[in-house]
């Protein structure tokens, strides 16, 4: 039990108290704030990741550009990218000599299982890399929602050159850095002396034009250019494919799914090529035809635009005529136009989730506007998309006819991206050389069999 205080001590402690209080200074009121207090806001959001971290990658990039300056710009971007991207991916780029060596390179890989992380290739051979697994899809690197290709670069793109990277399915088993076409050279100061203003808009105006060309030189004073003089005929696959796209054609079934032959579009090239031929209105030379088109041996030659500095070098040589030449799409029966065009696809190569992502990021950075543009300068093909041009001023107005094809880029179409394209590729130059040579009445039965042997090569690769 506590004990009880007595009471007059109580009274004089409560006192006390009293009396401290009353002798200490009033306390200072706190002054109003003069800020507007600080209001809560929401936290911010959760960073978006990519779904597979690339960090610390090393790519390994197999490349066909070993050579003069195609070689030192590709390095160029390559070491741009070491240094300069966020996620410390080291690219190792490796020259494997041409196509064929790099597709050989590329399947012995597949054999021993040390596959390269990107590889250039024709898109026939990235389908046939991707039936057995070595290359990857790339929809899902094109859509992640951090690294991927945004709505503004998706609608940048060309729509061949992308298309053209795509297998019949429609998965995309390779990607556009650059592109080039397959053209018809013209020598337009030739032909506005022959009396032709404008470029063939047919194949009426075509054949009258190249017959033309051909007539002036078998009557002018020089015996040595007789025969020669309108088209310099090659029935290449590519060079077929070109006239059949003119015709809106794609040397495929209605469904997309086999190859047909015997379409109107094709048929109707097979005729026009067979009745040039008959006229005496084509030839054909040993080697690429750069000197007779710059000595008004050939009124029209057919060439990738690859091959552009090689025909301006002849213009150059002791001999040539100086004359006004141009780039122009290879006409259709009816008015149509279109060029063939070959895209420099890189394929990704099926290794470990992270390798896949960082090869894809240098991908991405390679196809950039601006690296695609210091490509283009080094290189002189043409871009996959539109808003590389805007960067290339300059080099348009330094190269006015490298300038004129970039008109046909959003017009063009591509070979089939299909395994079996290049059995059936062969046969197509061998079928159209054959028809050059038989009779109209044979030209069905060999288009027939075209059919029955691109049929076989596609259920050989199948």
């Amino acid at each position: 039990m506590f004990k009880q205080f007595p009471k007059i001590v109580i009274l004089v402690l409560v006192t006390a108290a009293l009396m401290l209080s009353a002798c200490k200074p009033a306390a200072t009121p706190t002054p109003a704030p003069t800020t507007e207090p600080v209001v809560a806001t929401e936290a911010p959001a959760e960073e978006v990741k990519p779904s597979i971290d690339p960090t610390g990658q090393k790519v390994s990039f197999w490349h066909v550009w070993g050579t003069g300056l195609p070689n030192e710009t590709m390095l160029a971007i390559v070491d741009e990218f070491n240094t300069t991207n966020e996620w410390g991916i080291t690219v190792e780029a490796v020259d494997q000599g041409g196509y064929s060596d790099l597709e050989d390179a590329f399947n012995a890989a597949i054999q021993s299982g040390d596959l390269p992380d990107l590889a250039v290739g024709y898109t026939n051979a990235v389908a046939n890399w991707y039936s057995v697994g070595a290359v990857a899809d790339m929809a899902p690197f094109i859509s992640d929602p951090v690294l991927g290709l945004t709505a503004s670069d998706m609608s940048a793109l060309y729509a061949p050159a992308i298309e053209g990277g795509k297998i019949a399915d429609g998965t995309q088993v390779a990607f556009p850095i650059s592109q080039s076409a397959n053209v018809l050279f013209y020598n337009s100061q030739w032909a506005k002396e022959l009396g032709f203003a404008n470029p063939p808009a047919n194949y009426e105006e075509f054949k009258a034009q190249s017959c033309a060309a051909t007539e002036a030189n078998k009557n002018d004073a020089d015996p040595n250019n007789d025969g020669t003089g309108g088209l310099v005929l090659y029935a290449s696959a590519s060079n077929v494919a070109s006239f059949v796209f003119a015709n809106k054609g794609d040397m495929l079934s209605a469904d997309g799914m086999a190859y047909d032959f015997t379409s109107q579009p094709v048929v109707d090239v097979a005729n026009f090529m067979k009745d040039l031929f008959d006229s005496g209105c084509v030839f054909q030379t040993e080697s690429y035809p750069n000197p007779e088109f710059a000595s008004r041996k050939a009124l029209f030659t057919m060439s990738s635009t690859a091959g552009l500095p090689y025909q301006v070098s002849a213009f150059d040589a002791e001999g040539a005529i100086k004359d006004e030449w141009t780039l122009i799409p290879f006409p259709g029966k009816d008015g149509g136009q279109a060029v063939n065009l070959f895209g420099q696809y890189i394929a990704i190569g099926n290794t470990s989730p992270e390798r896949m992502m960082a090869a894809w990021v240098f991908l991405k950075f390679l196809t950039s506007p601006e690296s695609q543009a210091k490509w283009i300068e080094g290189s002189a093909y043409y871009p996959t998309r539109s808003d590389t041009l805007p960067l290339l001023d300059a080099y348009l107005e330094a190269n006015p006819i490298w300038s004129v094809g970039t008109s046909f880029l959003a017009d063009g179409a591509a070979e089939p991206a299909w395994p079996s394209w290049t059995p059936v590729r062969r046969e197509v130059g061998n079928t159209f050389a054959a028809i050059l040579q038989a009779t109209l009445e044979e030209i069905p039965a060999l288009l027939a069999d075209l059919n029955a042997k691109a049929a076989a090569a596609v259920s050989e690769t199948q």
